[in-house]
């Protein structure tokens, strides 16, 4: 990095590092996941490894959720090392948890000051470094080139807004990223890193792991029981829900209970420290509601069902007849549209769909995605596919095809490291 620009930043991130740990204690006194082993933020883990680990770094659940096919690659095939893997918030922590039960190791990521990441990967000493999607960091790449630790950037995404923010720091990322080797989800993608100083020979369109979405038996289990305890109530569901969307969706389950009064709707808000929140929302409108926390299922009297636990969606989709994705009824970018379409539902969006406009446009061309402006709209689309099970039928047909012809990506990211990391197939 440039010397100037290299002392600015640290400066700068060494501030930010400071807020940062104050803000997250202060979060731990209302949520404890947030106190968790504080020190690892400063680079102070007490993991230790007998063989050099394969690490992967999953910013927070929806980058773990798409890391864990690779991630029981890695177990399966990869010369039987450790695996490691970091993330910034605790609900990618307890998702680990949920999934690999102790298979894997886990580790908050350290800020990115000069210390925090030298005494991390002194005491980690990773064999090489997966990053998932988009997490650029000047510090931890400069220690890993610095210490000779391979960096793969896995099914790497980054939209023009982002490439934007990016260029204001690209004094920093110019002497990093040809360094790096980089597995575009797009070409779009592609273009926009090698705009940040990405070497094109280090360059390869993998396509987005998100199509190798793995549908366990387990979570098709735990649906089809979920779904029993319901009966034969129409359900559809609303996941990974955020702040000034509620409202729509309530707004647009009064039209659908205004047609189909039997109808459940299953909230799933995307933030944990979120749940007290919404669950005051639904009090202040008088709705009958019942939390997933009480382990109750839902009586007829219910029209809400909240889920305020953590790693459930995926079950909770399978349960459902109809998929609405959240962050894309308010300008957030939108989530996984690809989770309810691997289990064949039909799936509806809002109109911001930044965070993957590729998955978004295919899924719409293949007539597999509805979108909607507002709460109406979206309560009008809703009612009318509980209404058709043709129509259901047919566009989550549609949507489960798109994700089978697309799939892939997987195993190329996989070659990309073998032949980057210099790992080899046990």
């Amino acid at each position: 990095m440039s010397s100037i620009y290299k002392a600015l930043y640290q400066l700068l991130i060494r501030i930010a590092a400071v807020v940062m740990f104050v803000v997250t204690a202060l979060r731990g006194l209302r949520d404890p996941a947030y106190r968790d082993r504080l020190p690892e933020r400063f680079g102070f883990t007490r993991l230790r490894f007998a063989q050099s680990p394969i690490w992967i770094h999953a910013a927070s659940v929806g980058e773990v959720q798409a890391a864990i096919p690779l991630i029981r690659r890695l177990l399966e095939n990869f010369d039987r090392r450790p695996v490691l893997v970091t993330t910034t918030t605790p609900t990618g922590a307890a998702r680990i948890k949920a999934v690999f039960a102790g298979k894997v190791q886990h580790a908050f990521l350290p800020y990115d000051t000069p210390g925090a990441v030298r005494r991390f990967l002194h005491r980690v000493q990773p064999h090489c470094l997966i990053i998932m999607e988009t997490e650029l960091w000047p510090d931890l790449l400069d220690a890993c080139i610095a210490t000779h630790v391979p960096v793969v950037l896995g099914s790497a995404r980054i939209s023009s807004r982002t490439a934007n923010r990016y260029r204001y720091l690209r004094a920093l990322f110019a002497p990093l990223l040809p360094r790096v080797s980089v597995g575009a989800q797009t070409t779009e993608d592609a273009q926009r890193y090698a705009m940040l100083g990405a070497d094109p020979a280090r360059m390869e369109v993998i396509g987005n792991i998100k199509y190798d979405v793995e549908i366990s038996p387990d979570i098709l289990s735990a649906g089809h029981e979920i779904r029993h305890g319901l009966l034969s109530r129409p359900v559809w569901i609303a996941g990974s829900t955020h702040a000034g969307e509620e409202e729509q969706i309530l707004q647009a389950h009064s039209v659908v209970l205004s047609k189909r009064p039997e109808t459940l709707l299953i909230l799933v808000p995307r933030h944990p420290q979120r749940f007290a929140e919404v669950a005051a929302l639904l009090m202040a409108r008088k709705l009958n509601f019942v939390s997933r926390s009480t382990r109750q299922l839902p009586a007829a009297q219910h029209s809400v069902w909240l889920v305020d636990t953590v790693g459930e969606l995926q079950s909770f989709y399978a349960a459902s007849d109809v998929a609405f994705v959240g962050g894309s009824l308010v300008p957030v970018g939108g989530h996984n549209l690809l989770e309810p379409a691997a289990l064949s539902l039909p799936v509806i969006t809002g109109p911001h769909v930044f965070n993957a406009p590729d998955v978004a446009r295919l899924l719409c061309e293949r007539s597999a995605l509805l979108q909607v402006s507002s709460g109406l709209e979206l309560g009008e689309r809703v009612t009318q596919l509980l209404a058709s099970p043709d129509e259901r039928t047919r566009t989550g047909l549609a949507a489960l095809e798109v994700v089978h012809r697309n799939r892939g990506a997987l195993s190329r990211l996989l070659v990309l490291i073998q032949q980057e990391c210099r790992i080899k197939l046990s």
